[in-house]
Order: C-alpha cells, then structure tokens, then sequence
C-alpha cells in the first residue's frame, strides 16, 4: 500500500482531513489539479469565520452551535489568521425583520456560543462609515470572525506537509479503482501518469465532487447538488468601523460590505451554475446587484467602472425546492456500500472545517491500519 489515506483536492476540506489523518499518524497524499492550494472556492469565499446568525431563521440550530463553537477553536489556535471583528446590523423602516425579532435572534445567537452584541444609541450612528441614517430604526452590533481563506488554507495545509503528508499539485484524478481491501487511484501530474495504491481515499474536491465519482469503479451513487455561483467586488475605500449586515433591497437577501485589505469587499449572490466548476467567472448583474446594495446604504454613487477586482466562487448545496438562500447549509459525508473505501465530502464551510475532517476520520477509521 502506498498511502493510508490519498485525497483528492487542496482546498479548506481537503487540508483539514490531511492535517487529521497525518496527527493520527496515518500516511496522506494529496493531490491537486491547480498550482496551488485554495483555488476553488475555498480561495473565493466571504472570509468569514461565523456562526451564521441567518440560519437560526431556518432552524439549523445545530449547525449554527458547531460553527460558534469551531470559531472559538480558530480564535484560539490561529490568531495571526482569524480576527473577532464588530458587524453593524441596521434597521430601517422598510426592513422585513423588526428591530425586536432582530435582538431576539441576537440573543439566541450568543446564548449558542455567540459573543456579546448591544444595541448602539442613536448618537453613534454617524461614526457608522457614512452609513444613510434616513429612515434608520436602530442598529446592532455584534462579534464575528474574519480571515483570509486562502491564507487559512495555505496554513492548515502546510501544517499536514509538516507531519509528513505529501502533496502534488498540477496532478489530475484520471480515474479510482475501488477494491474489498484497497483503492487504487490513477492521476496524470508533471511526472506523467502515476498509480497510487490507498486503503481510503477522501473526495474533498468542492463543486467537482460528482465529476471526481464519475471516474471511480465501480461507479459509487452520487447525491443530487446543486452549483450555487457567489460573486464578489472589491471597491476603493475601507469600511473603518468594521462589517455591515445589510438586507438587499433588492430581494431581502443578506449582503456583507466589510474591510479587505485596505479596501471595501462585498458579497456575495447566489446564482445557479451548470457549467465547468473551472469556468465560474462573476456576471455583469450580479456586479451591478452588489454595487447597487452598496451605493443604497452608503450613498456612494460608484459604477461598474469604479469595480477594481471581482471573483466567484461554487458552493454545493442539496437539490431541492426554493431559493438557494433558505436551503439547508449542512456538510454531507456520502459513502456507496459499492464502495466503502471512498468518502466523498458534499458543501462544508470554511468555520467548521476542522469538525468535518474530525467527522471523516471518524468514518474511515474501521478501515485503516489498526482500526
């Protein structure tokens, strides 16, 4: 056997069951179609590191507990890359949530594991960024985490490398051959074709998890998903106070505008994809769609012009009826009794990576040496 574990993509999930396997001390290979690690959509996200106070609204409490509680770990153990930063949730006369039901979910929110939040005087409100004060009902502030996701990944990956587990990027999947006591995956990297033999291998492979299952044999049921595109544009100028919850008035949507890197980032929509994941590219509306919640609440007047960078990204969500905004925001671990050896990771956040690697050692371990 040449691998205990081999995994197929370098992004958040795939470096976080690298770096569980590798302090279990069992051997890990990694394989990765790009040139680096984070090339997907754990390098496009909303670099958050959040409980989700939107999904208390749809009863994913469980959810919400687990992230609180990884945002904990993360601050702990990975402060130079994940900083408690305040977020401005204001309330204006039109918005569909009241001010009351607001600080109720707040309240449960912190009661799960949250930080503290208040409710700011309206004597504060013009120290918000310039945010428009017109028909403004309240604002609230409270504390969640932000990062760099490439950076995060980067570290975590790094962190598995230390521990003796190899990685090749620039390598493509060809094919996995799914046996009683062993996998056998063929890849094409630098070196040419290669034929990696593993007790287990892991599809961390993001939106191309169902491509990644249409190469195994025997061919392992794939669940339903669907691709979900969110863009994001980054515009002069920094938000100073910290980041905004805003309500599209669009369509009612959640939309963050929050400090990068010396400028403004905001994001994100949520449009439906059926393409090549390696495709996705940000659409003119959904730019406009995100300059215009911007321009609204900040009364800044900017045009697609004055968009200095933008990028999209996939998330995998379930199939099912209604908006991708309200579908269930769970991470599936799917594995065919056609073939045990081969775990596949469906959607995941960027919060509570360390929990499903947990999560998926845990599955594999009855079939790895000593288990």
């Amino acid at each position: 056997m040449d691998t205990d574990i081999l995994v197929v993509g370098a992004g958040i999930h795939g470096a976080a069951v690298a770096h569980a396997a590798a302090r279990r001390g069992y051997r890990v290979r990694v394989i990765e179609q790009f040139g680096r690690p984070a090339e997907g959509t754990s390098g496009r996200s909303s670099k958050l590191i959040h409980g989700g106070l939107r999904y208390l609204e749809t009863g994913q409490i469980r959810l919400v507990r687990e992230c609180l509680r990884e945002q904990r770990t993360l601050l702990r153990e990975r402060p130079a890359l994940v900083k408690l930063v305040p977020f401005y949730l204001p309330v204006y006369r039109r918005t569909s949530r009241p001010a009351w039901k607001i600080a109720v979910g707040l309240w449960l929110y912190r009661l799960l594991g949250g930080h503290r939040f208040r409710r700011l005087p309206a004597g504060e409100w013009q120290a918000l960024d310039g945010l428009d004060s017109r028909d403004l009902r309240a604002v609230f502030r409270y504390f969640d985490a932000q990062t760099d996701d490439r950076a995060l990944t980067a570290a975590v990956l790094a962190d598995a490398q230390a521990l003796g587990t190899g990685v090749a990027f620039g390598t493509r999947l060809e094919g996995i051959a799914c046996e009683a006591t062993r996998c056998v995956v063929h890849c094409r990297g630098p070196a040419g074709v290669e034929a990696v033999t593993a007790a287990c291998v892991v599809n961390a492979a993001g939106p191309w998890v169902n491509r990644v299952l249409a190469r195994a044999t025997p061919r392992p049921a794939m669940l339903a998903i669907e691709l979900v595109q969110g863009t994001h544009i980054v515009v002069a100028g920094e938000l100073r106070r910290g980041i905004y919850y805003l309500e599209a008035p669009q369509d009612r949507r959640a939309v963050f505008a929050m400090p990068w890197k010396g400028r403004t980032l905001i994001g994100t929509t949520e449009t439906p994809y059926r393409d090549d994941p390696a495709d996705v590219h940000p659409l003119a509306a959904e730019q406009a769609y995100l300059l215009a919640v911007y321009n609204h609440y900040f009364q800044r007047g900017l045009e697609l012009t004055d968009i200095e960078d933008s990028f999209a990204g996939l998330r995998v969500l379930p199939a099912g009826e209604g908006s991708a905004f309200t579908r269930p925001r769970e991470t599936i671990l799917h594995r065919d009794p056609a073939a045990p050896r081969l775990l596949s990771i469906y959607g995941g956040k960027l919060t509570s990576h360390a929990h499903t690697a947990r999560q998926v050692m845990k599955r594999l371990a009855p079939l790895l040496p000593g288990g």
